[in-house]
């Protein structure tokens, strides 16, 4: 959930609460070009906001993955194989204007037929599979632990201790967001009635001169609001009524020991139980943009007029919704990796993560599956500031330190600003776990309904990865899964800096030390490596 510059604990908020006052030439970017490049100080413009992953850190000195030199000086006019990327997320809105011509289309289904026309097991999968059926909120995993009341799990003391912790946060964090919400909406009201109209601006209220107190305040948390980057009123009460949903959401739903989402029939605890869900694979509602935001980073129509252009150019989206608003389930990620795999998809994408996994094992025998079947698998390394090293985040490859798969690919979040704050402050980390950095904070990308909107996360992370090996296996398919993620980690660009790690101004350590890689992926690179190793 996105803040107002940590709006809720402001200090300036709380004085207001509580008293006014041709590939043969062409080269890889040379490392020692790259930490002598200018640190960039100037603004980025509107397109630069909405295109910087694909950008190239030497030439526009922000650190994107040079997609666009690698389309303008290696691809070029070339043709591909066609490459199906499988995006295991919330539903996708399979009709949107930048996405409608890649989706992945089952021949072997006969639409609405209530057949198994290709005895897959499941039934009118046309564009992929919902293993959700119509659920949509469910609990956080801790919060299963202990409804489930087993205090001889060996997680349940740490579920209880995170609970505890974590609900007085949220409910403390409604209690702030009601109050910023009461001052917001009367300041917004108070302005209006003072201009006589809904639309009055930036400027109009700057020159404002009143010794009228109400108004002067107005005023001054108007202004505030301005200076955090909203364009009206209107937007920041928009922006403080979707933080409350949200608190709410997660109150009332995630952090709820009696709340019951799974909806399917499905007893997620019991693995002999495969084929439930339905083929429905959109979203149930508008707000549920993850996937579809997902899907247009890594294949949105390139150069098509329209909002945003993905990585990659000759791909088929698989849609396989798996993920409620909430802690996914381990039997439908071990499910949904496997149908991905057994249904065509060469990678697999997988923006989702938790901190506990009751049925760990499964998912990591479907990541096992999916590399001995020649399959890319690229996760998001998670968005708790924290070390995988030595806290876990799941799905993991690794069991006690031995990896299962030489496929899968954890992937971390770079922020778009080269230099010391280039690593996003809600990043997950670390040394063994993390293998590379990617463009993840304030990517934009498609939303339901042909609309389009920045999200930041390493869930954006991972899918500018999976677009990357989507485009190594379109053009050389002849290497392996495993040699695209040998391709990906050792063609990305080694950045000497110290980085800023967590948010956190007073933890400074070299940029290498965060993952396994030491490297940002970087797309010309690895087509360029790609070409060599192919031949």
């Amino acid at each position: 959930m996105r803040t107002i510059k940590t709006i809720a604990t402001s200090a300036f908020l709380a004085v207001l609460f509580f008293g006014c006052g041709g590939t043969a030439a062409v080269i890889s970017t040379p490392v020692e070009n790259i930490d002598t490049s200018p640190l960039k100080v100037s603004e980025l413009t509107e397109a630069e906001k909405h295109n910087w992953g694909h950008l190239d850190l030497e030439k526009d000195t922000i650190p994107g993955m040079s997609v666009d030199k690698a389309y303008a000086e290696i691809i070029k006019n070339r043709k591909g194989k066609k490459v199906i990327v499988a995006v295991i997320d919330s539903g996708i809105d399979i009709d949107h204007e930048d996405l409608n011509d890649v989706i992945w289309t089952n021949k072997g289904e006969i639409p609405g037929n209530g057949k198994d026309d290709d005895k897959n097991g499941y039934i009118d999968d046309i564009h992929g599979w919902n293993f959700l059926g119509d659920g949509y909120y469910d609990q956080l995993e801790f919060v299963r632990i202990l409804a489930s009341g087993d205090t001889s799990n060996p997680d349940y003391a740490r579920a209880k201790a995170e609970y505890e912790t974590e609900y007085q946060k949220w409910s403390g964090r409604k209690t702030q967001y009601e109050q910023i919400y009461q001052q917001v909406k009367s300041t917004d009201e108070a302005l209006t009635k003072h201009f006589g109209k809904k639309d009055y601006t930036k400027k109009e209220v700057a020159a404002i001169k009143t010794e009228d107190q109400a108004l002067a305040q107005a005023q001054q948390i108007a202004n505030y609001m301005f200076s955090n980057g909203l364009d009206s009123m209107g937007d920041a009460v928009k922006e403080i009524e979707d933080g409350l949903e949200s608190i709410n959401d997660r109150l009332n739903y995630n952090l709820n020991k009696d709340f019951k989402g799974r909806v399917n029939g499905d007893n997620p605890d019991d693995m002999s139980t495969k084929f439930y869900g339905n083929g429905n694979v959109k979203p149930m509602k508008k707000s549920e943009s993850h996937g579809t935001h997902v899907a247009g980073i890594i294949a949105a129509e390139r150069n098509n007029g329209k909002g945003a252009n993905g990585v990659a150019n000759n791909v088929e989206i698989m849609s396989i919704r798996s993920t409620p608003r909430g802690d996914e389930y381990d039997k439908d990620v071990a499910l949904a990796i496997r149908y991905a795999v057994d249904n065509g998809a060469l990678v697999i994408n997988g923006s989702f993560g938790k901190s506990y996994s009751p049925h760990s094992d499964w998912v990591r025998d479907a990541i096992a599956y999916a590399g001995k079947k020649d399959v890319v698998f690229v996760h998001a390394a998670g968005n708790d500031s924290k070390d995988v090293d030595t806290k876990p985040n799941f799905p993991d490859d690794n069991v006690n330190g031995v990896e299962v798969s030489d496929t899968y690919i954890r992937v971390g979040a770079l922020a778009p600003k080269y230099g010391s704050g280039m690593v996003a402050g809600f990043s997950n980390y670390g040394k063994k776990n993390v293998d590379v950095f990617a463009p993840g904070a304030s990517v934009y990308s498609t939303t339901p309904e042909n609309e389009y909107d920045t999200k930041g996360g390493t869930s954006m992370a991972a899918p500018g990865v999976a677009g990357i090996a989507a485009l190594i296996r379109s053009y050389y398919p002849n290497l392996s899964a495993a040699q695209v993620k040998q391709v990906i980690m050792d063609s990305g660009l080694a950045i000497n800096t110290k980085v800023i790690v967590g948010g956190n101004s007073e933890d400074v350590r070299p940029f290498a030390d965060l993952s396994k890689s030491a490297k940002m992926v970087n797309a010309y690179n690895a087509l360029i490596m790609a070409s060599k190793m192919s031949k």
